[in-house]
Order: C-alpha cells, then sequence, then structure tokens
C-alpha cells in the first residue's frame, strides 16, 4: 500500500514546516504544488524531501488540486493544508484501518477529524469536523471553490486526526466572498454554495446580507448531507444574532421542525437553550412558559455529552453548557447549583466559569 501526501500551497511558510513533520512518518512520498508563493514554502518542502511543482493559478482550486493529484502514483492519497498538523497516528494502525475497510464492495473516501482554532468573545474557542481528507487512486476534485471529491462515496472515519490553528492567523473571507458570489449566481440550485456563501458573509460580520442565502440553503439543502446539521445551527445562531422579532419567529419555526432530528445532537440543544433564552427575554409575560426549556436544554446537552465525531464547538456537550447552567441557576437564585455547575465548567480550565465561580462565592 503506497499512501502520498498531496498539497496544494501558497506561502506557508508559518507552518509548513510543522505540517510536513508531523505527516512525514505516514507517508512513502510527499507532492507539493506551489500556487505561487513569494516567500520560503518551495525551500521548506525541498529541504523536507517534498517533490515541489508549480502551478499557474486559474481562480479554481479544483483545477490545482487535480493537477497536484495529477502527480501521483500512491495507492491513496493523503490531503492536507499547510497549517493542518496530524496528531501522532502510526503507520500500522493506519493500514489496519484502511484494511479493514477496503474489504467494502464499493470505493470510499477516508475521514480525517479536524479540530479548528478560532477567535471569538471568549478567546479562543474549537470546534470539529469531519472530512473527506484519504482519497483511493483516481478520485478528483470539483468545485471552483470550497473544493470537495468529485463523486457519490461514502466517508468513512479513519485514525487520522488534526489540528488547524489557520484561522487566528489569517481571515479568508474577503478573498473567498467574490468566488462564492460567483458561483453561487452560476449554480443558484446549490444548497452548498449558498451555505458556504451565507457562513462567508456570517464571519465577515454581514449578518442581515447572510440570511437570504441561509434562507435559501435552507430549503434547498437534503437532510442527508453531511454539512447540512452544522448550517442549521449557524443559521439559527444567525437568526439570534440579528435578534428581531420576526428573526426570532423565524429561528423558532427552525427549531420545531428539526427537533427530531437534530435532537440527538449537542451543538443543537445549546442553540436552542439560548433560542429559549432569548425567546423569553423578548416578552417575558408571552413566552414565560418556556423557561423551564432553557434548563433542559443545556441539561440534555450534558447528557448528550462531547461527540468531536459529529462535528460542532468543543464544549457544547460538556463545559459551556455547565457554564450556561450555572448562569441559569444563578439568575434564577438557585446558588448551590449555581456553584455546581460554575465548579464543573472551571475544573475544565474553562476561564468565564472559574471567574463567575468567584463571583458568586
Amino acid at each position: 500500500m503506497k499512501i502520498n501526501l498531496v498539497m496544494i500551497v501558497k506561502n506557508e511558510e508559518r507552518s509548513l514546516e510543522r505540517c510536513l513533520k508531523a505527516a512525514k512518518p505516514l507517508v512513502d512520498a510527499i507532492i507539493v504544488v506551489d500556487t505561487g508563493s513569494e516567500d520560503k514554502t518551495r525551500e521548506i518542502a525541498e529541504e523536507l524531501g517534498a517533490q515541489v511543482l508549480s502551478f499557474s493559478w486559474v481562480n479554481d482550486f479544483s483545477a490545482a488540486r487535480n493537477f497536484a493529484l495529477d502527480h501521483s502514483d500512491g495507492d491513496w492519497n493523503l490531503i492536507l493544508d499547510g497549517d493542518e498538523y496530524l496528531r501522532p497516528c502510526s503507520r500500522k494502525k493506519l493500514e489496519r484501518a484502511v484494511k479493514a475497510l477496503e474489504e467494502r464492495s464499493q470505493p470510499w473516501l477516508g475521514g480525517l477529524l479536524r479540530y479548528d482554532a478560532y477567535q471569538d468573545d471568549e478567546g479562543i474557542s474549537t470546534s470539529t469536523s469531519v472530512l473527506p481528507r484519504f482519497l483511493p487512486r483516481g478520485v478528483r476534485y470539483t468545485g471552483r471553490i470550497h473544493e470537495q471529491p468529485k463523486g457519490d462515496y461514502p466517508c468513512y472515519s479513519l485514525p487520522l486526526e488534526a489540528d488547524h490553528d489557520g484561522y487566528l492567523y489569517a481571515d479568508k473571507g474577503e478573498r473567498n466572498l467574490p468566488y462564492l458570489l460567483e458561483v453561487a449566481k452560476e449554480e443558484p440550485e446549490d444548497g452548498y454554495y449558498q451555505f458556504q456563501l451565507a457562513s462567508t458573509l456570517r464571519n465577515l460580520k454581514r449578518l442581515e446580507e447572510s440570511l437570504p442565502y441561509f434562507r435559501s440553503f435552507y430549503r434547498l439543502s437534503q437532510s442527508k448531507e453531511a454539512y447540512r446539521p452544522g448550517g442549521v445551527v449557524l443559521y439559527l445562531y444567525t437568526l439570534l444574532d440579528v435578534g428581531t422579532n420576526a428573526c426570532l419567529d423565524e429561528a423558532a419555526a427552525v427549531v420545531e421542525q428539526e427537533e427530531e432530528a437534530l435532537g440527538g445532537w449537542s451543538d443543537f440543544c445549546f442553540v436552542c437553550g439560548l433560542f429559549y433564552m432569548k425567546r423569553v427575554l423578548s416578552h417575558v409575560e408571552k413566552y414565560i412558559s418556556l423557561l423551564p426549556r432553557i434548563e433542559s436544554s443545556y441539561q440534555k446537552c450534558l447528557k448528550l455529552g462531547e461527540r468531536p465525531e459529529l462535528g460542532g464547538v468543543v464544549g457544547t456537550g460538556s463545559f459551556k453548557a455547565a457554564y450556561n447552567l450555572g448562569a441559569w441557576y444563578e439568575v434564577s437564585g438557585q446558588r448551590d447549583l449555581a456553584v455546581k455547575y460554575y465548579r464543573i465548567a472551571a475544573g475544565a480550565g474553562y476561564a468565564p466559569a472559574k471567574e463567575r465561580l468567584k463571583q458568586v462565592l
């Protein structure tokens, strides 16, 4: 079994050495395609034994990916970006997992669990997603931006995990936006591009502009599509952030419609807790009956626990839910319960909980 690392890069001198050193024990060869670096990216890759090729940028990420794959002779191709760092995994363990899956009759893709660090109001948070990054020979990419493997292949998790810190150093939203606007206009019935455009506008703090695209995504996406649950949760967060009565009405309809399908996922239950709180505060007399649902939403989060393989924000099944429960009990005058849940969150190292615990005690 020959496994090659296949990458496209541009100006990755900050992180590329760490990326390649982490991946090297798992692969037989490294193919790095440079799309126009002006720093030491090429030199770093060459020093670490990579075959470095040049590709003239044509505003198409799939074209660059496929050019790189065309130069790989691997049975399997591991796809990484320059700011992703594999966590330790032995080659033997990876091969064992691949061979167990190779008995399946149809081709398949291998999933990598990625931990994304990003900045928010609380400091640095982490979210997870499972990405198809271990491709059999012959599979190619489609899509000008936010490219995906072409074909309807099942994706199975492998013992591959990676940390990603790129969001801490660069905001690619402004770069990606023109591509996404163009592609969404060309393919207005593609729910995936509607979601990516909505998400990009949200990240750029253009919340109201993002909502029409979230609505289109919600209408067009199918329940079986892997990106849909995360898109629904992000749609709800955006409605809550805008916060008008009309948006809260819209959020109420989405929560009711998705409760059965997504009720077993802590990220959905977490945003539901936030929704019920905002709903009650918008008109206490009218929505007072929803008060118990705030508590039950966060209790359900803790019952479901952390499931990184499902994707979502780390902490919604543990310390973030415990902290919000503590806050709920504090404002409702239940001091002992507030202390209990603040201590749970503080025990996980959650700084806001440590601070509230000091205040309460």
